[in-house]
């Protein structure tokens, strides 16, 4: 059973979709302020693989997308997280965004700069960003830097090693997957 491998193939499909930028923008908005799980990435990276001219242009429109997502994560955290709270509780996320406003005490804006980047869910940030205050222009600032540098990076890979990199990924996919998982899981266990 390959379930990552078959994920992946299925993102693909998408990619090739005659709607997948807006499949990539509509994603990358919903990962920023709502959705649980980052597979603009994923779709980035493929839609880069088919049509490597114009990665740069996808990575544009996914941080454009992100970041929009990012304000909209922020705007969640100051006017409806009363109204959220019950959902983030069912999802078992406010641990998570307990840990988030803890690390803006910890490291101030800087910690939008890592989140941005970083596989951590994006979200708890942007929301707790509204819900601390934060200042709107320096949190769109960073958020620009850090979510252009992630998908600009990943532009870059795949037109540098193009269809290698499809290939590293058919074979690898799954065993990655399983990595994550459990990179994450150690992740958690450390940080509790």
């Amino acid at each position: 059973m390959r379930p990552f491998h078959t994920l992946y193939n299925k993102i693909l499909d998408w990619s090739s979709s005659r709607f997948a930028v807006i499949w990539l923008s509509t994603i990358s908005f919903l990962e920023s302020s709502i959705l649980p799980y980052p597979i603009q990435d994923i779709l980035l990276a493929s839609m880069s693989l088919k049509n490597r001219n114009r990665a740069y242009y996808f990575a544009i429109i996914c941080t454009l997308s992100s970041v929009l997502g990012a304000i909209a994560g922020y705007y969640i955290g100051i006017y409806a997280i009363n109204l959220i709270m019950p959902l983030l509780d069912t999802m078992n996320y406010l641990p998570e965004l307990n840990k988030a406003e803890k690390y803006f005490n910890t490291y101030g804006i800087w910690i939008i700069l890592i989140a941005g980047f970083s596989p951590i869910p994006y979200k708890l940030f942007t929301i707790s960003a509204g819900m601390m205050s934060m200042p709107l222009l320096p949190f769109v600032i960073f958020s620009l830097v850090a979510r252009s540098a992630r998908y600009l990076l990943i532009a870059f890979l795949v037109r540098k090693f193009g269809k290698r990199c499809d290939a590293w990924l058919n074979k690898y996919i799954d065993r990655l997957g399983y990595l994550l998982i459990i990179v994450v899981a150690l992740g958690i266990w450390y940080v509790y």
